[in-house]
Formats: C-alpha cells, sequence, structure tokens
C-alpha cells in the first residue's frame, strides 16, 4: 500500500488520469505550427500598416493645426500694428465665400471696415 494513496476511502494508483492522446502525426503538427505562424505573421503586418497610416495621419493633422496657428499668430502681430486682416473682416461681415481663399472685400464690407478700424 505504499504506491497507493488512500483518498476518501477510495484507492488512488499513481500515474495520469483520463485518455491517453492519440498518436498525432508529426508533419500534420508541424504544418499547423506553420500556418500559424504565418497567420500571425500576416496580422502583425496589418497592424504595422494600420498603426503606420494613423500615425501619419496624426503628422498630417500636426501640420495643418501648425500652420494655422502660425496664420493666427500673424493676424495677432498684424493687429498689433493696427491692421486688420482682410480674412478677419470678412468674418466680421459675414462674407463667407471670401475666408477660404483670403481674397478681397466688397464694397459693404468697406464700410464695416471703417467702422471696425474707428473702434480699435
Amino acid at each position: 500500500m505504499d504506491d497507493n494513496k488512500m483518498v476518501a476511502g477510495k484507492v488512488k494508483k499513481p500515474g495520469k488520469r483520463g485518455r491517453k492522446p492519440a498518436k498525432i502525426d508529426l508533419k500534420a503538427k508541424l504544418e499547423r505550427s506553420r500556418q500559424s505562424a504565418r497567420e500571425c505573421r500576416a496580422r502583425k503586418k496589418l497592424r504595422y500598416q494600420y498603426l503606420e497610416e494613423l500615425v501619419s495621419s496624426k503628422e498630417r493633422a500636426i501640420c495643418a493645426l501648425r500652420e494655422e496657428l502660425e496664420m493666427y499668430k500673424q493676424w495677432c502681430s498684424a493687429m498689433d500694428q493696427g491692421k486688420i486682416p482682410s480674412e478677419i473682416k470678412a468674418l466680421l461681415t459675414g462674407d463667407d465665400q471670401k475666408l477660404p481663399q483670403g481674397g478681397s472685400s466688397t464694397k459693404t464690407s468697406k464700410n464695416s471696415k471703417n467702422s471696425i478700424s474707428s473702434n480699435v
């Protein structure tokens, strides 16, 4: 009785319990492993492509924001010198069509310019 253990009144024999695993074909196992590795590399490649695209889009957004910030700095320095940029005049007069091009103002906005510049 040295090899056997008593558990809850039953005699246990040493060794593994349950069914023994069936003999797995070694070649099939290696092929499944290779296939799994290929799929893992493909997923990794897709993940890195996604992350690279994400980084490049964020970098483009940062560049656009820096350009916008530089534009606002130029507007502020112009206003500090007593000049009102035409883009701001277009905003104040509600002339949204002139804003994207940064073009010249209309006659109605010239009247507004005088009233704005007199307030500054």
